[in-house]
């Protein structure tokens, strides 16, 4: 592998931004009906102050730094309509604490709706408003495309060269509040009272797109101001974000341990034993583990075989990449086994669940763009190392380090090392505590029901970043709080093999989500026989999204690149 040629592919932040559909029901937008006002031009808008009432959150008001035309451009899915894009702030109430940058993008031609892109990681920079939205179908065209006005912030801070992963922000209460959910709001306000200007009319309907942090962000908006919102999508969202950081922790101080960081032959060999084992639990070999709960309980990285030899090294010593050491070993089976926690958290959770480790691509090509990516998200390029954590170590070690310094210990030179994430020093355990009501994305999201909402939740099996077994959690739960039938009239949970975390070299999931919200919503017609089509793996192969927990089995005799070829079975 071409470590060295790959590095340069790492300035590629968290999770792309996915899309986030909003705008707003419920918005006011102005205090005048349309019938009395006029559109205003995008010249106009530049210099605009926002005022503070505008926001239902406090804030010091807001202005439009900047509102230029951007002519119509590309063809296709790809087209960008003729629109405004709108650059603004958000002031703070604290002097002291960062602005929240956003823009929006608004059509010359308008269709009435609004949709808002989440961020990734600890976001610190806008996502790109007329893109698409997270794991979007390529051969349709983007939400801009399709003419809605989109917006979207940094969340309240403006990332360092750490990019997504730079934690400065939480120094600062009001930043640690903004980038916990208070952000959503104010943006959201800030920008409806903008297309409002622009068009003289609030927003129709308004949906909330994301994934991983984007995804917290899409759960956490549709349970806190759930009158804002007609519908959201969700994948891989980082919904109890405060114990997936402490389970990062436990992980990383895991792989820190002597010999326990594998290299990139060894993870190829660990990905290559599970598939041994688990690939045709499904009935075909196609490098794609859809039972992936049988597979869990069945593989053993201790007692498996890969090419017809033990991966575990003799003796448990290590003989180098044609097999795994007790220590690698080891800090594997923490990430599957996941965490409990020994001291009470104010978010109401006891744990974190492990992760699909078995048959997930931890990281094993540093040559391509997409490989580079999941290498980056995954287990990185060197062994996370304390006190000074090295900027290409596992992408989850450096956000925690960061944590850890500026959120928890509130110290830049603290050795995040000495946090014990399971049995904390009081002070930090108290803290860690106060932090997670905020961090985490609550799951009573029955007011949004009341009013109509729909939700669309979707996760990659192969999702060691953010569990695919924590959204198991939250869906589950709204089963518990609500029962099937109720969860069934407005929620909808996929899973997908084969696909990790926002990209995949064996199953690089899309889906036309937005088209299945869109219907949903506006046509009272729910999601059936959705389709997700690879576009890295196998270009063009496609798999049904089956309804948790089913999971895709192949039909005998059917042709493996066709969805048409799998039924749904639990």
């Amino acid at each position: 592998m071409n470590t060295t040629s790959g590095l340069k592919w790492l300035g590629i932040s968290m999770c792309c931004a996915s899309g986030i559909l909003l705008a707003g029901c419920g918005g006011d937008g102005g205090s005048s009906s349309s019938a009395q006002r006029q559109p205003m031009s995008c010249e106009q808008l530049a210099g605009m102050e926002i005022p503070s009432t505008a926001m239902d959150l406090a804030t010091s008001g807001g202005a439009v730094t900047e509102a230029q035309v951007v002519a119509a451009s590309g063809s296709g899915a790809a087209a960008v309509p003729e629109h405004c894009l709108v650059s603004g702030r958000i002031a703070p109430v604290d002097p002291q604490a960062p602005d929240i940058l956003f823009k929006v993008a608004l059509p010359e031609d308008w269709n009435s709706k609004a949709l808002m892109f989440g961020g990734g990681g600890f976001n610190g920079t806008i996502p790109a408003i007329t893109g698409n939205i997270a794991q979007g179908a390529v051969d349709q065209p983007t939400p801009l495309g399709r003419s809605y006005a989109t917006f979207a912030s940094d969340s309240g801070h403006q990332a360092n060269a750490l990019g997504s992963q730079d934690g400065r922000w939480g120094l600062n209460d009001e930043a640690v509040d903004n980038f916990a959910g208070d952000a959503l709001k104010k943006t959201r306000d800030a920008a409806v009272f903008l297309i409002d200007k622009r068009y003289a009319s609030a927003p129709k309907q308004s949906y909330f797109a994301g994934g991983s942090t984007g995804g917290r962000e899409a759960l956490t908006s549709i349970q806190r101001w759930p009158d804002d919102w007609d519908g959201a999508i969700a994948w891989y969202p980082a919904w109890n974000d405060a114990e997936a950081l402490l389970a990062g922790q436990t992980y990383s101080r895991a792989l820190s341990q002597p010999g326990a960081y594998p290299s990139f032959a060894k993870r190829q060999l660990l990905l290559d034993a599970a598939r041994e084992a688990c690939d045709e639990l499904d009935g075909l070999a196609d490098d794609l583990i859809n039972d992936q709960r049988q597979c869990n309980a069945i593989f053993d990285p201790a007692t498996a075989t890969v090419n017809g030899n033990p991966l575990r090294c003799a003796n448990g010593a290590d003989d180098g990449d044609s097999c795994l050491s007790d220590a690698q070993i080891n800090a594997l089976k923490t990430m599957d086994k996941g965490v409990t926690f020994n001291f009470p958290l104010a978010s109401g959770e006891t744990g974190y669940p492990g992760s699909n480790v078995w048959g997930a691509d931890l990281g094993i090509d540093t040559v391509t763009p997409v490989g580079n990516t999941v290498t980056f998200l995954n287990f990185g390029y060197t062994a996370p190392v304390y006190p000074a954590m090295p900027q290409y170590a596992p992408y989850l070690s450096v956000l925690v380090d960061q944590w850890v310094k500026y959120s928890v210990a509130r110290d830049a030179t603290f050795n995040s090392y000495n946090l014990d994430p399971i049995n904390p020093a009081p002070e930090y355990a108290q803290r860690i505590s106060e932090l997670s009501v905020g961090l985490n994305a609550g799951t009573n999201i029955s007011e949004f029901e009341a009013r109509g909402g729909k939700l669309l939740l979707a996760h990659g099996m192969s999702d060691v970043l953010v569990s695919t077994r924590a959204t198991e959690m939250y869906y589950g739960r709204l089963l518990n709080q609500m029962g099937q039938d109720k969860v069934d009239s407005f929620v909808r949970f996929y899973e997908v093999a084969g696909f990790g975390h926002a990209a995949s070299l064996s199953f690089n999931a899309t889906w036309d989500s937005l088209t299945a919200l869109e219907n949903w919503v506006e046509k009272d017609t729910a999601p059936e026989n959705q389709i997700t089509t690879d576009t890295v793996g196998e270009p063009g192969r496609t798999r049904p999204l089956c309804d948790y927990p089913a999971w895709p089995r192949y039909v005998d005799g059917g042709d493996p690149m066709e969805a048409a070829s799998f039924e749904c079975t639990e």
